[in-house]
Protein backbone atom coordinates (compact mmCIF):
# COMPACT_ATOMS: atom_id res chain seq x y z
CA UNK A 1 0.00 0.00 0.00
CA UNK A 2 1.11 3.76 -0.78
CA UNK A 3 0.76 6.70 1.03
CA UNK A 4 -2.32 8.00 3.38
CA UNK A 5 -3.88 11.00 2.17
CA UNK A 6 -6.41 12.93 4.26
CA UNK A 7 -8.94 15.52 3.17
CA UNK A 8 -10.31 17.87 5.85
CA UNK A 9 -13.28 20.96 5.35
CA UNK A 10 -12.80 22.60 8.15
CA UNK A 11 -15.55 25.03 9.97
CA UNK A 12 -14.61 27.30 12.66
CA UNK A 13 -14.04 26.96 16.63
CA UNK A 14 -17.62 25.86 18.25
CA UNK A 15 -18.94 24.33 14.92
CA UNK A 16 -17.00 21.03 14.54
CA UNK A 17 -20.61 19.36 13.58
CA UNK A 18 -19.72 21.27 10.30
CA UNK A 19 -16.19 19.45 10.10
CA UNK A 20 -15.59 16.93 7.91
CA UNK A 21 -12.39 14.13 7.24
CA UNK A 22 -12.10 11.93 4.63
CA UNK A 23 -9.31 9.32 5.08
CA UNK A 24 -7.97 7.90 1.86
CA UNK A 25 -5.09 4.77 0.99
CA UNK A 26 -3.60 4.92 -1.72
CA UNK A 27 -3.11 1.82 -3.84
CA UNK A 28 -2.42 0.59 -7.37
CA UNK A 29 -2.77 4.45 -8.71
CA UNK A 30 -6.04 5.21 -6.80
CA UNK A 31 -7.28 6.21 -3.38
CA UNK A 32 -9.73 3.69 -1.17
CA UNK A 33 -11.92 5.47 0.93
CA UNK A 34 -11.42 4.24 4.44
CA UNK A 35 -12.84 6.53 6.56
CA UNK A 36 -15.35 9.58 6.88
CA UNK A 37 -15.71 11.41 9.76
CA UNK A 38 -18.67 13.92 10.34
CA UNK A 39 -18.50 16.32 12.76
CA UNK A 40 -14.78 15.90 13.70
CA UNK A 41 -12.91 18.05 16.48
CA UNK A 42 -9.74 18.61 16.47
CA UNK A 43 -8.65 15.23 18.45
CA UNK A 44 -10.44 13.41 16.23
CA UNK A 45 -8.78 14.88 13.43
CA UNK A 46 -5.40 14.43 15.25
CA UNK A 47 -6.00 10.64 16.19
CA UNK A 48 -6.98 9.96 12.26
CA UNK A 49 -3.40 11.34 10.47
CA UNK A 50 -1.65 8.47 10.37
CA UNK A 51 2.50 9.23 10.51
CA UNK A 52 3.62 10.39 7.40
CA UNK A 53 0.33 11.22 5.61
CA UNK A 54 -0.46 13.71 3.19
CA UNK A 55 -3.25 16.33 4.35
CA UNK A 56 -5.43 18.87 3.06
CA UNK A 57 -6.87 21.58 4.92
CA UNK A 58 -9.76 23.55 3.52
CA UNK A 59 -9.35 26.25 5.64
CA UNK A 60 -6.64 29.48 5.23
CA UNK A 61 -3.68 28.53 7.19
CA UNK A 62 -2.16 31.60 7.59
CA UNK A 63 -3.21 35.48 7.26
CA UNK A 64 -2.07 38.46 5.75
CA UNK A 65 -0.61 40.39 8.77
CA UNK A 66 -1.39 43.60 7.12
CA UNK A 67 -5.29 42.37 6.89
CA UNK A 68 -7.42 41.55 3.48
CA UNK A 69 -6.31 38.96 1.32
CA UNK A 70 -2.89 37.42 0.69
CA UNK A 71 -0.88 37.43 -2.33
CA UNK A 72 -2.04 33.47 -3.13
CA UNK A 73 -5.77 34.54 -2.59
CA UNK A 74 -6.21 37.03 -4.86
CA UNK A 75 -4.30 34.37 -7.48
CA UNK A 76 -6.65 32.03 -6.65
CA UNK A 77 -9.53 34.73 -6.87
CA UNK A 78 -8.71 35.68 -10.54
CA UNK A 79 -8.32 32.06 -11.28
CA UNK A 80 -11.95 31.58 -9.86
CA UNK A 81 -13.84 33.69 -11.78
CA UNK A 82 -12.03 32.90 -15.38
CA UNK A 83 -13.24 29.49 -14.91
CA UNK A 84 -16.64 30.82 -13.81
CA UNK A 85 -17.14 30.86 -10.17
CA UNK A 86 -18.02 33.59 -8.37
CA UNK A 87 -15.28 35.70 -6.51
CA UNK A 88 -16.99 35.23 -3.28
CA UNK A 89 -15.56 31.96 -4.07
CA UNK A 90 -11.71 32.79 -2.44
CA UNK A 91 -12.26 35.00 0.79
CA UNK A 92 -10.14 36.50 2.74
CA UNK A 93 -9.03 35.20 5.22
CA UNK A 94 -9.59 38.12 7.53
CA UNK A 95 -13.10 38.43 6.51
CA UNK A 96 -15.88 38.52 9.10
CA UNK A 97 -17.02 35.16 7.85
CA UNK A 98 -13.55 33.49 7.92
CA UNK A 99 -11.93 34.70 10.83
CA UNK A 100 -12.89 32.10 12.93
CA UNK A 101 -12.09 29.52 10.22
CA UNK A 102 -8.55 31.09 9.96
CA UNK A 103 -8.21 31.13 13.83
CA UNK A 104 -9.15 27.24 13.60
CA UNK A 105 -7.13 25.93 10.70
CA UNK A 106 -3.90 27.73 11.75
CA UNK A 107 -4.44 25.66 15.36
CA UNK A 108 -4.97 22.53 13.18
CA UNK A 109 -2.34 22.96 10.99
CA UNK A 110 0.37 23.35 14.07
CA UNK A 111 -0.81 21.00 16.01
CA UNK A 112 -0.14 18.78 13.21
CA UNK A 113 3.29 20.23 12.81
CA UNK A 114 3.77 19.45 16.80
CA UNK A 115 2.20 15.94 17.00
CA UNK A 116 2.84 14.50 13.44
CA UNK A 117 6.12 16.40 12.12
CA UNK A 118 6.68 13.97 9.49
CA UNK A 119 2.87 14.51 7.86
CA UNK A 120 2.84 16.94 4.55
CA UNK A 121 0.71 19.46 4.93
CA UNK A 122 -0.81 21.90 2.23
CA UNK A 123 -3.53 24.65 2.63
CA UNK A 124 -6.46 23.30 -0.27
CA UNK A 125 -9.50 25.07 -1.88
CA UNK A 126 -11.85 21.48 -2.99
CA UNK A 127 -14.07 23.75 -4.76
CA UNK A 128 -11.40 25.74 -6.67
CA UNK A 129 -9.57 22.68 -7.55
CA UNK A 130 -12.87 20.53 -8.85
CA UNK A 131 -12.97 23.51 -11.00
CA UNK A 132 -9.41 23.16 -12.38
CA UNK A 133 -9.46 19.59 -12.88
CA UNK A 134 -12.78 19.85 -15.41
CA UNK A 135 -15.83 19.41 -12.93
CA UNK A 136 -18.78 21.39 -14.10
CA UNK A 137 -18.85 25.05 -12.66
CA UNK A 138 -22.60 25.29 -12.65
CA UNK A 139 -22.44 21.60 -10.30
CA UNK A 140 -20.33 23.18 -7.98
CA UNK A 141 -22.22 26.47 -7.39
CA UNK A 142 -25.25 23.72 -6.66
CA UNK A 143 -23.62 21.61 -4.41
CA UNK A 144 -24.62 23.44 -1.20
CA UNK A 145 -27.93 23.16 -2.12
CA UNK A 146 -28.67 20.22 -4.09
CA UNK A 147 -28.19 16.51 -3.19
CA UNK A 148 -28.11 15.87 -7.18
CA UNK A 149 -25.38 17.59 -7.39
CA UNK A 150 -23.27 16.51 -4.58
CA UNK A 151 -23.99 12.79 -6.11
CA UNK A 152 -22.56 13.95 -9.31
CA UNK A 153 -19.09 15.18 -7.90
CA UNK A 154 -18.97 12.30 -6.06
CA UNK A 155 -19.31 10.76 -9.24
CA UNK A 156 -16.46 12.93 -10.95
CA UNK A 157 -14.20 12.35 -8.11
CA UNK A 158 -14.79 8.45 -8.46
CA UNK A 159 -13.35 9.02 -12.37
CA UNK A 160 -10.87 10.78 -11.04
CA UNK A 161 -9.42 7.37 -9.21
CA UNK A 162 -11.61 7.96 -5.53
CA UNK A 163 -12.71 4.10 -5.08
CA UNK A 164 -15.96 4.34 -2.68
CA UNK A 165 -17.02 8.09 -2.64
CA UNK A 166 -19.74 6.12 -4.47
CA UNK A 167 -21.25 4.53 -1.63
CA UNK A 168 -21.66 8.49 -0.30
CA UNK A 169 -24.59 8.91 -1.96
CA UNK A 170 -26.40 11.14 1.19
CA UNK A 171 -23.01 13.13 1.84
CA UNK A 172 -23.70 16.56 3.30
CA UNK A 173 -21.64 19.20 1.34
CA UNK A 174 -18.67 19.14 3.70
CA UNK A 175 -17.89 15.44 3.30
CA UNK A 176 -17.55 15.92 -0.69
CA UNK A 177 -15.46 18.45 0.11
CA UNK A 178 -13.93 16.75 2.80
CA UNK A 179 -12.95 14.10 -0.23
CA UNK A 180 -11.86 16.73 -2.54
CA UNK A 181 -9.63 18.22 -0.61
CA UNK A 182 -8.10 14.35 -0.05
CA UNK A 183 -8.05 14.41 -3.75
CA UNK A 184 -6.62 17.91 -4.27
CA UNK A 185 -3.84 16.46 -1.62
CA UNK A 186 -2.91 13.44 -3.71
CA UNK A 187 -2.94 15.40 -7.00
CA UNK A 188 -0.31 17.94 -4.79
CA UNK A 189 1.85 14.91 -3.67
CA UNK A 190 2.76 13.36 -7.04
CA UNK A 191 3.64 16.93 -8.39
CA UNK A 192 0.26 17.32 -10.49
CA UNK A 193 -1.41 20.65 -8.72
CA UNK A 194 -3.24 22.51 -11.62
CA UNK A 195 -2.21 25.96 -9.29
CA UNK A 196 0.14 26.61 -6.83
CA UNK A 197 1.17 29.35 -4.20
CA UNK A 198 3.97 28.16 -2.73
CA UNK A 199 5.42 28.61 1.12
CA UNK A 200 6.43 31.68 2.42
CA UNK A 201 7.80 30.68 5.75
CA UNK A 202 7.38 31.82 8.30
CA UNK A 203 4.27 33.65 8.13
CA UNK A 204 2.76 31.17 5.00
CA UNK A 205 4.67 28.36 6.22
CA UNK A 206 2.30 26.08 4.14
CA UNK A 207 1.49 25.57 0.19
CA UNK A 208 -1.72 26.40 -0.83
CA UNK A 209 -2.72 24.01 -4.05
CA UNK A 210 -5.71 23.25 -6.08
Amino acid sequence: MGQWIVGVDLSGPGSAGQTSLAVFAERGGALRLRELLAGADDQAILERVPAAAVVGLDAPLSYSPTGGSRTSDQSLRRLAVECGLPAGTVMAPSAPRMSYLTLRGVAVSRMLAFERPDARVAEVHPTVAMALGGASVETLKAMKHAADARRDLLAWLDRQGLDGVLDLADASDHSVAACAAAWAAWQWSRGRSAWIHPAEPPQHPYAFVC
